[in-house]
């Protein structure tokens, strides 16, 4: 029987165990020009026994940022500041992913240089509000992006994914949830237009697909993976129609098999039938944020790798709490209790305060 605690290969890396670091943006990028900084380096070491880690989002272009202080891999700088976190990662035998975020209609014009205001497939704002150095904002009315634009902002993400590599990342997840551009094409409410991008399920989920097929072949697929979050509602993201949904992400795994990607992950919603038959359509590594609302992924989800639901877990508030996460799986507890308070922002708590387990 597999366990979470055996090793699977993964992108031509073998992985210590099969329990991975969920993405989780940090706003810690206090860098000048949006790098990454040495406090960085110490929190992913810290949590290198993780099989796999994947980075907070890190915007692939200047207008793709969509929260303050969060890191980007589009300049020469940035590719240098990752260094460090890299090989901090890889001294301690861990295994990273850097997570390709833009955020596409999710952010604000305070947030980016030169007058720039936020892009998405439509001109159709999110209901809510972003939070940024002179406080919360609501989020405004997108500029659509072009065709061109659109063929540019695939090559930008090309452009990052080959930056990640320079800086030492052992691949790249693209974000393709929870409301951020990828999943903004996916979704009729915020992709309505009616060209070749949009309007019937093939339209929409054409983005996607070919921005995971140009990073692979950039990159090599065995360092490509994708995150999606089917029927999500966060960023003010409406899935709604059960058919829909369903032909959209079966259609959507339909066109990412043949890529060979090195896994797909999926950030589940309550309807756990979809991500059963997602897995069973994948031919890939599937990785499961398992839905676990309101608490967070704990002890009882490492079963669903024995069960074969999964090939990986992956635990998101436990480990910023628990550094050492695996190791206290693996015993069974106890576990430090995750505080909201410091999940985003620049209090140290979450590094080295948090009790640790006796060597």
């Amino acid at each position: 029987m597999t366990t979470a605690f055996d090793p699977i290969e993964l992108g031509g890396k073998r992985l210590a165990n099969r329990i991975a670091m969920a993405p989780m943006t940090r706003s810690r990028a206090y860098g000048p020009g949006a790098t990454a900084t040495e406090l960085m380096a110490t929190y992913y070491a810290q949590r290198a026994g993780a099989g796999l880690i994947i980075t907070e989002g890190v915007q692939p272009s200047v207008i793709g940022q969509g929260y303050p202080d969060t890191p980007g891999l589009h300049s020469a700088e940035q590719v240098a500041a990752w260094r460090q976190v890299t090989d901090a990662v890889h001294r301690e035998g861990g295994v990273i992913f850097a997570q390709l975020m833009h955020t596409g209609r999710i952010g604000h014009p305070s947030l980016l240089p030169g007058g720039l205001i936020p892009v998405g497939p439509s001109a159709v704002a999110a209901t809510g509000q972003v939070y940024t150095h002179q406080g919360p904002q609501d989020f405004v009315t997108p500029r659509e992006l072009e065709h061109q634009e659109i063929v540019r902002t695939i090559a930008d993400f090309v452009d990052a994914a080959r930056n990640a590599i320079a800086a030492g990342f052992d691949g790249v997840e693209l974000h393709g949830a929870n409301g951020y551009l990828i999943h903004q094409f996916l979704a009729p409410n915020a992709n309505q237009r009616t060209d070749a991008w949009g309007g019937d399920v093939a339209g929409r989920v054409r983005f996607a697909v070919e921005v995971a097929a140009a990073v692979a072949e950039a990159i090599g697929a065995h360092r490509t993976g994708i995150r999606i979050s089917p029927g999500a509602p966060f960023n003010d993201i409406a899935e709604t129609d059960p058919a829909d949904l369903e032909a959209t992400y079966t259609a959507l795994v339909a066109g990412l098999a043949p890529l060979g990607l090195a896994y797909l992950h999926v950030l589940e919603g309550p309807d756990q039938s979809l991500t059963a038959r997602l897995r069973k359509e994948w031919p890939g590594t599937f990785v499961l944020n398992p839905f676990t609302h309101p608490a967070p992924t704990g002890q009882a989800s490492l079963g669903l790798i024995e069960d074969g639901a999964a090939d990986l877990i992956a635990f998101g508030a436990l480990f910023l709490a628990n550094p050492d996460l695996p190791r206290r799986l693996a015993s069974g507890g106890p576990y430090n209790e995750p505080d909201p308070a410091t999940f985003y922002g620049g209090d140290e708590r979450g590094y080295t305060d948090y009790p640790a387990l006796p060597a």
